[in-house]
């Protein structure tokens, strides 16, 4: 079975300067990528202001709603709440999603974090999909990893297929050696590594191994930074690749990741 999956922090629907609506053409956009699977942070559940301002930009529906449509299944865990409304992640899916439930992992009154956890009900089987939005700050990333990891071992069983992804915040890439000692998992740019050539043999006559690095993903105009991941376990890496040029570059601060697995057999 082959999965088209896709990682997407849509900074609410909103552009980065003048806070402009974005919604009807990230909806448009998200049919583009033709992806099975969406894992959305900086999903809109309710934004009042924005329905008054915006009347004839801004959905009735919760933005997952919307973006869902007819045709996909979803589910929304609320993180942020305030008085005009909510935000938080979103999993978007073309096979029924079976159960889904949410854990607040936020580290302090100043960030609502949260981990959407949704049992994908494939032809092949369940797949565990985990929405994350990891903190700001390395302690708070670290702690709400580790609730990441002790969620996974705890719902998921030892060897059934997993997705984990997001916006990990974690530009010094601190995170994925941990990730993948204590869950198994590979980050989808992995098997972009060479294993072998010359530059591999430089780095083993330096005593150093390979360096394992996700892919730049913001800003989305000019990436630098390495904030969005998707790791796997139980699936073969196909294709992986970051989305650019000026349409997502207007849609939101941080590029999509879009992948193709395929289920190990």
């Amino acid at each position: 079975m082959k999965l088209r999956i896709a990682t997407y922090n849509i900074h609410k629907g909103v552009s980065s300067f003048r806070s402009q609506p974005r919604v009807h053409a990230l909806k448009q956009a998200l049919s583009t990528m033709e992806a099975d699977i969406t894992f959305l942070q900086e999903v809109q559940g309710r934004h009042d202001r924005f329905a008054m301002r915006h009347a004839a930009r801004w959905p009735e529906q919760a933005q997952h709603q919307f973006f869902a449509g007819e045709k996909l299944h979803s589910a929304y865990g609320m993180n942020a709440i305030y008085d005009h409304g909510h935000h938080g992640n979103a999993l978007l899916s073309c096979y029924p999603i079976a159960s889904s439930r949410n854990q607040d992992v936020s580290d302090h009154a100043y960030e609502s974090r949260g981990i959407l956890h949704c049992v994908v009900d494939t032809p092949h089987g369940p797949v565990h999909c985990f929405v994350v939005h990891l903190g700001l700050f390395a302690g708070s990333r670290k702690r709400q990893t580790d609730a990441l990891i002790e969620a996974v071992e705890n719902s998921a069983p030892r060897g059934a297929p997993i997705i984990i992804a997001g916006d990990f915040n974690d530009w010094t890439n601190k995170l994925s050696e941990t990730l993948r000692m204590q869950l198994s998992v590979t980050e989808v740019f992995d098997h972009n590594l060479p294993s072998r050539g010359f530059g591999a043999y430089l780095h083993r006559l330096a005593g150093r191994g390979t360096k394992v690095q996700p892919a730049r993903t913001f800003p989305a105009a000019l990436p630098w930074l390495r904030l969005d991941r998707i790791y796997v376990r139980g699936f073969k890496v196909e294709t992986a690749q970051v989305l650019h040029g000026g349409l997502w570059a207007r849609l939101s601060d941080h590029a999509p990741i879009v992948a193709t697995l395929e289920l190990a057999a």
